[in-house]
């Protein structure tokens, strides 16, 4: 709608969402990331080019197929459009010329494994100067606690000292790649803090933990954010920590953010046992002392996995979904799971029963802890009492912690320290050989 009023006009119909619109310094094309999303903080996608002058609006997709996940754009004042993406678990910038509506070839400029970030909604960013060189960022990783930086593409300078008393207290961080279905897979795996390869020899328990979403990544940033912190501690504890980045997530393309529509807990559960084969094998871990673990869509995931194997020893479920045709219309975001299951629950109750943990429920041997939120609104906690409930039926060892006043994000640092602390009692408890023996005796 033009600024002076008048009847609004259609710019562009999306079959899927779009997210982050930039306009054009002429005002004569908008660009968008278009792709498979389920959360309005975290998206992917491809960008699309509409121009906004006419009566009828054209569009120009900037290379279908290309194997990255667009998260921001931005115009620079001579016509280039920048923007950052999701990469193979890392981040890379790159910056396309736009001509009489097309965007040119695309030129990744940067790449690193780490985390910018500029827009605490929205993740990778920057911020662009006037002259369409200088950037600034906060840059963290593993290893990195954040600070500004700011600079010449690639020659940034840091100008804050905020956290340089920060200490990293758990393991090395290494980048893991895998192959499953003919597919390349990666993956990030923390050592256990004090590892030394060279003297300990010893077998260690392994966590896995699964992103939420399912439309993320993994990528490398300091464990500030609540979500990462919750896994780190492990390592902190003597664990070593994978966090495979499984079909359904950013950073290989939109055709395999696609890849799970329909398929919740099929090709991308392969993906997550083969990483674990891997890690298994290329690393001291004790295959007898396995743990899964997750939050939100991962809280489904762990639910789901263990209904189909018997493979991990514990499990931690938090804010899971247990049953996807009761949890349709218990939820306040159900609009995100069209797009991913082709239908509503209504119309095709099939496509949800089929990846519904409650369904396979009497095939769960591993003893699970499960967490939630009082009033989450997004994952609610019936949804945990389902699965709780039946595992107590069947003699299942199991726990629940709802947390007072809590939503889907753990707030208050007294639960948060609770629930950490928790996670690494109840595996500990079900990892250790005395355990072991228990689940082996007649």
């Amino acid at each position: 709608m033009d600024a002076s009023g008048g009847n609004s006009k259609l710019l562009y119909s999306p079959e899927l969402q779009i997210a982050v619109p930039r306009f054009s310094p002429d005002g004569k094309h908008v660009a968008i990331v278009h792709g498979l999303m389920s959360d309005e903080d975290s998206p992917g996608g491809e960008i699309v080019l509409v121009a906004t002058d006419g009566q009828r609006s054209t569009t120009h997709t900037l290379e279908s197929g290309r194997p990255t996940s667009v998260s921001w754009l931005a115009w620079s004042a001579t016509g280039d459009l920048l923007w950052a993406e999701h990469d193979r678990g890392g981040v890379a910038i790159s910056r396309a010329r736009c001509t009489n509506g097309t965007l040119a070839a695309s030129q990744t400029l940067w790449r690193g494994d780490e985390m910018l970030r500029a827009d605490t909604k929205v993740q990778p960013s920057f911020s662009v100067a006037h002259d369409g060189i200088t950037l600034a960022m906060t840059r963290e990783a593993f290893d990195l606690a954040p600070e500004v930086w700011a600079g010449e593409l690639g020659d940034w300078r840091q100008l804050t000292e905020e956290n340089a008393a920060a200490k990293v207290e758990w393991g090395a961080a290494h980048s893991i790649t895998w192959t499953c279905d003919g597919g390349d897979r990666q993956g990030w795996l923390l050592e256990p803090l004090g590892y030394n390869q060279t003297q300990n020899k010893g077998s260690f328990p392994l966590a896995v933990w699964v992103h939420g979403g399912p439309a993320t990544q993994v990528a490398p940033r300091w464990p500030s954010a609540w979500t990462l912190a919750r896994a780190i501690a492990l390592s902190h504890r003597g664990y070593f920590v994978f966090f495979p980045n499984v079909r359904g997530s950013y950073g290989r393309g939109a055709a395999f953010s696609q890849a799970n529509v329909k398929d919740f807990g099929g090709g991308d559960l392969r993906d997550l046992l083969a990483g674990v084969d891997c890690v298994v094998r290329d690393w001291p871990i004790d295959s007898e002392r396995l743990a899964i673990a997750g939050w939100s869509y991962g809280g489904f995931f762990t639910m789901w996995t263990v209904t189909q194997t018997q493979r991990f020893r514990a499990a931690m479920a938090g804010a899971g979904i247990a049953n996807w045709q009761s949890y349709y219309g218990q939820n306040s975001i159900s609009t995100w799971m069209t797009p991913f299951f082709g239908a509503s629950v209504y119309d095709d109750p099939a496509v949800y029963a089929k990846c519904s943990p409650m369904n396979f429920i009497k095939q769960v041997k591993t003893p699970t802890l499960l967490l939630v939120g009082e009033r989450d609104a997004e994952v609610p906690s019936p949804q945990s009492f389902e699965f709780w409930r039946a595992l107590r039926v069947l003699g299942v060892p199991s726990q629940l912690v709802v947390y007072p006043d809590e939503g889907h994000t753990i707030s208050s640092y007294e639960h948060r320290v609770d629930l950490m602390q928790r996670i690494t009692d109840w595996f500990n408890h079900h990892l250790t050989p005395e355990s072991r023996r228990e689940r082996n005796s007649p």
